[in-house]
């Protein structure tokens, strides 16, 4: 029964768990089996923390015997991207410079969040370097690849969080987004992911990439997940400058019931409604269908966000990495020492241009808000690519592979917007999602949504055997 539990839902984990069917030590031994047996193929870990899972699941099974409550995630195995702290761990970030760090201190305070909450962490998972990544292919641990089809990419840079959390190495993740590294894994590799309102959830214990963009966020592979473990995220942090300190909003109590009644829905056309696959515009076309919606609304200024976005994050990231580039600019991988050095080339008039952009797009679809509650749109423009493929045809046109994956979740990210990442169950082998997107604060409309979805049988994120593991 241990094994079968990793193709449950968490919550149905963490019932068992606190009912006594399940010890949290089976299901660790159980994920930490199947890690040893499908990590070899999927390289989505590189580290796994098996003593510490074993003494917190062994913690928790004494803590449940003594009738002691052990949190909403009582034994649910889950694991972080390696841009946030894990303490006895270097945080590496995907790069090889990293690794000299001394040893983290303590976790990062959403670990922190989820161990309290009864989580036992298994480990850190891979991703692209420093985070400036939409393929999973890190030059120094080697490309993470897709439980669904290991000849193609997981997306990136939450690359080891998409190819776990769908494998159920770990049936919950924890990764970060800047400009879509939660929601393009999230669609090539079937799963829910969040990317919650910019300032929702602390980034304390993270490593920065672009500090005006940064998002922290979790994966799950069911709605009801990804609310139970957003709720167990939330909450100021002192000394998180860019945390808002709102007050903590339970979603999960209330998905089941909440319904969509109320919801004014439509489809973001005009730059969402062109440039990806077919696939992609099909997959909006059948949840605004199956959710009784025919409301396609342009959303204004999205290619300018785009750019604005870019510029923002090359200019920033840049500057955070200078010394970096000056001194050791050959232990980067170069793809990325080269978007890094073009940023630092960068006119600051640019730069402030950019951010003037930011606040106009910011207003113009603030006042989009005040007509819809939430917009469908892809999140990705294709199925997952074959790692190392460097281009491929959109609207007609060869495109780069490596900047086109973000080419719809870039200008969401620009404004910090909340955004699910949902899983379309469309006829074929490969998976690919659409985004839920609402006003800044609104994570409840986002789930909502995920949340009909998936009753209504149309979003969906089972298990993923890799062929031949």
């Amino acid at each position: 029964m241990s094994a079968d539990a990793l193709a449950l839902p968490a919550w149905e984990i963490a019932a068992a768990v606190r009912g006594g069917s399940l010890s949290a030590a089976a299901v660790t031994d159980a994920a930490l089996d199947r890690i040893a047996r499908l990590n070899p193929v999927l390289n989505a870990f590189t580290d796994v923390t098996a003593d510490r899972a074993r003494a917190e699941a062994a913690d928790l099974d004494a803590r449940i015997a003594a009738g002691a409550d052990p949190g909403p995630l009582a034994g649910v195995p889950v694991a972080v991207k390696n841009l946030l702290d894990i303490r006895g761990l270097p945080t590496r970030a995907g790069s090889r410079i990293n690794r000299e760090r001394p040893p983290a201190a303590a976790d990062a305070v959403l670990l922190q969040r989820l161990t309290r909450a009864g989580a036992v962490l298994v480990g850190g998972l891979n991703m692209g370097e420093y985070a400036y990544d939409f393929t999973g292919e890190n030059a120094h641990d080697g490309a993470c690849r897709n439980p669904h089809d290991p000849a193609r990419m997981t997306g990136g840079s939450s690359s080891g969080c998409g190819a776990a959390t769908a494998a159920g190495l770990a049936p919950l993740s924890l990764g970060s987004d800047t400009n879509g590294s939660i929601r393009v894994p999230s669609s090539l590799c079937g799963i829910f992911g969040l990317k919650p309102t910019y300032g929702r959830l602390t980034r304390c214990g993270s490593f920065p990439f672009c500090d005006s963009l940064d998002h922290l966020g979790p994966f799950a592979r069911s709605a009801r997940d990804l609310a139970l473990v957003y709720d167990a995220l939330q909450g100021p942090a002192e000394g998180d400058h860019a945390c808002a300190g709102r007050p903590v909003e339970p979603v999960s109590p209330t998905l089941d019931a909440a319904g969509l009644e109320g919801l004014r829905i439509a489809v973001a056309g005009g730059y969402f409604s062109r440039g990806g696959q077919p696939e992609a515009h099909d997959a909006v076309e059948r949840a605004a269908r199956v959710l009784g919606t025919d409301r396609v609304v342009e959303v204004p200024g999205a290619e300018l966000g785009r750019a604005a976005a870019y510029i923002i994050t090359n200019a920033e990231s840049s500057a955070f990495h200078l010394e970096r580039l000056r001194t050791r600019a050959d232990e980067f991988d170069p793809d990325t020492r080269d978007r890094f050095l073009a940023g630092a080339l960068l006119p600051a008039a640019w730069y402030v241009q950019a951010q003037r952009v930011r606040r106009w797009y910011h207003d113009q679809v603030m006042e989009l808000f005040r007509e819809v509650d939430v917009l469908l749109a892809p999140a990705t423009p294709c199925t997952a690519p074959l790692v190392g493929q460097k281009t491929m045809v959109l609207d007609g046109r060869e495109m780069l592979v490596r900047p086109h994956l973000g080419l719809f979740t870039q200008p969401i990210s620009c404004i910090g917007l909340p955004v699910c990442a949902v899983p379309m169950a469309l006829p074929g082998a490969l998976p690919i999602g659409i985004q839920v997107i609402a006003a800044p604060w609104c994570e409840d409309r986002c789930l909502r949504v995920a949340a009909e979805l998936e009753r209504l049988g149309l979003a969906r994120a089972p298990l993923a055997e890799p062929n031949g593991a």
